[in-house]
Protein backbone atom coordinates (compact mmCIF):
# COMPACT_ATOMS: atom_id res chain seq x y z
CA UNK A 1 0.00 0.00 0.00
CA UNK A 2 1.45 3.22 -1.21
CA UNK A 3 1.94 5.89 1.98
CA UNK A 4 -0.37 8.86 2.35
CA UNK A 5 1.72 12.10 2.14
CA UNK A 6 -0.61 15.84 3.03
CA UNK A 7 0.48 18.89 2.95
CA UNK A 8 2.57 19.09 6.64
CA UNK A 9 4.74 15.93 5.51
CA UNK A 10 5.41 16.40 2.00
CA UNK A 11 8.84 18.08 2.39
CA UNK A 12 10.03 15.23 4.60
CA UNK A 13 8.39 12.17 2.91
CA UNK A 14 9.13 13.05 -0.92
CA UNK A 15 11.34 16.22 -1.14
CA UNK A 16 14.17 15.43 1.19
CA UNK A 17 13.02 11.70 0.83
CA UNK A 18 16.61 9.76 0.33
CA UNK A 19 15.61 7.95 -3.43
CA UNK A 20 13.31 8.75 -5.88
CA UNK A 21 9.63 9.41 -5.80
CA UNK A 22 6.10 9.25 -7.35
CA UNK A 23 3.24 10.69 -6.03
CA UNK A 24 -0.30 9.83 -7.25
CA UNK A 25 -2.39 12.93 -6.77
CA UNK A 26 -5.88 11.57 -6.27
CA UNK A 27 -9.20 12.28 -4.72
CA UNK A 28 -12.06 10.02 -3.49
CA UNK A 29 -14.36 11.43 -6.13
CA UNK A 30 -12.79 10.97 -9.37
CA UNK A 31 -12.91 7.38 -11.33
CA UNK A 32 -10.19 7.41 -13.12
CA UNK A 33 -8.22 7.80 -10.00
CA UNK A 34 -9.60 4.48 -8.46
CA UNK A 35 -8.69 2.72 -11.47
CA UNK A 36 -4.64 3.80 -11.06
CA UNK A 37 -4.81 2.72 -7.39
CA UNK A 38 -3.97 -1.00 -8.12
CA UNK A 39 -1.10 -0.24 -10.48
CA UNK A 40 0.32 2.33 -7.34
CA UNK A 41 -0.33 -0.41 -5.00
CA UNK A 42 1.68 -2.75 -7.47
CA UNK A 43 4.64 -0.22 -7.05
CA UNK A 44 4.75 -0.18 -3.87
CA UNK A 45 5.92 -4.12 -3.99
CA UNK A 46 8.03 -4.03 -7.25
CA UNK A 47 9.66 -0.77 -6.19
CA UNK A 48 9.69 -1.13 -2.50
CA UNK A 49 13.64 -0.88 -1.66
CA UNK A 50 14.19 1.57 -4.70
CA UNK A 51 11.49 4.35 -5.12
CA UNK A 52 9.35 5.97 -2.65
CA UNK A 53 5.15 5.35 -3.36
CA UNK A 54 2.99 7.93 -2.53
CA UNK A 55 -0.66 9.12 -2.69
CA UNK A 56 -1.77 12.43 -1.61
CA UNK A 57 -5.58 13.57 -2.16
CA UNK A 58 -5.89 16.84 -3.24
CA UNK A 59 -9.24 17.84 -1.38
CA UNK A 60 -7.64 17.68 1.67
CA UNK A 61 -4.33 18.80 0.49
CA UNK A 62 -4.63 21.98 -1.80
CA UNK A 63 -1.45 22.98 -0.67
CA UNK A 64 0.79 20.89 -2.70
CA UNK A 65 -1.82 20.55 -5.41
CA UNK A 66 -1.27 24.03 -5.71
CA UNK A 67 2.78 24.36 -5.31
CA UNK A 68 2.69 21.89 -8.41
CA UNK A 69 0.32 23.43 -10.35
CA UNK A 70 -1.95 20.54 -10.70
CA UNK A 71 -5.69 21.01 -12.84
CA UNK A 72 -6.65 17.62 -13.03
CA UNK A 73 -6.23 14.16 -11.51
CA UNK A 74 -5.30 11.75 -11.56
CA UNK A 75 -1.69 13.35 -11.88
CA UNK A 76 1.43 11.19 -10.77
CA UNK A 77 4.53 13.23 -10.21
CA UNK A 78 7.75 11.61 -10.51
CA UNK A 79 10.59 13.21 -8.12
CA UNK A 80 14.58 12.99 -8.14
CA UNK A 81 16.73 14.50 -5.67
CA UNK A 82 13.47 16.63 -4.34
CA UNK A 83 12.67 18.02 -8.09
CA UNK A 84 9.77 16.92 -10.60
CA UNK A 85 11.63 14.89 -13.52
CA UNK A 86 8.90 14.11 -14.90
CA UNK A 87 4.57 14.18 -14.43
CA UNK A 88 1.78 12.04 -16.01
CA UNK A 89 -1.83 13.38 -16.46
CA UNK A 90 -4.74 10.81 -16.68
CA UNK A 91 -5.25 7.01 -16.83
CA UNK A 92 -2.37 4.75 -18.97
CA UNK A 93 -1.45 2.05 -19.33
CA UNK A 94 0.91 0.25 -16.54
CA UNK A 95 3.55 -0.09 -19.01
CA UNK A 96 4.31 3.93 -19.50
CA UNK A 97 4.58 4.14 -15.94
CA UNK A 98 6.93 1.70 -15.34
CA UNK A 99 8.70 2.89 -17.99
CA UNK A 100 8.99 6.31 -16.41
CA UNK A 101 9.74 5.03 -13.22
CA UNK A 102 12.53 3.17 -14.49
CA UNK A 103 14.16 6.28 -15.98
CA UNK A 104 14.00 7.78 -12.32
CA UNK A 105 16.16 4.60 -11.52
Amino acid sequence: MAIEVTDSNFQELIIDADKPAIVDLWAEWCGPCRMLTPIINDFTEEYKDRVVVAKLDVDSNPGVARQFSIRNIPTILFFKDGQVVDKQVGVVPKSVLVQKLENLL
